[in-house]
């Protein structure tokens, strides 16, 4: 389906996103 590719892309952006932002503040974490 074209959703589940989608959404999967987007689960992938987010998590990419978020562990650069956590390498960036490490002292957050």
């Amino acid at each position: 389906m074209e959703f589940d590719l989608w959404l999967a892309g987007l689960v992938t952006a987010g998590l990419l996103v978020y562990l650069v932002y956590a390498l960036l503040r490490p002292e957050q974490f």
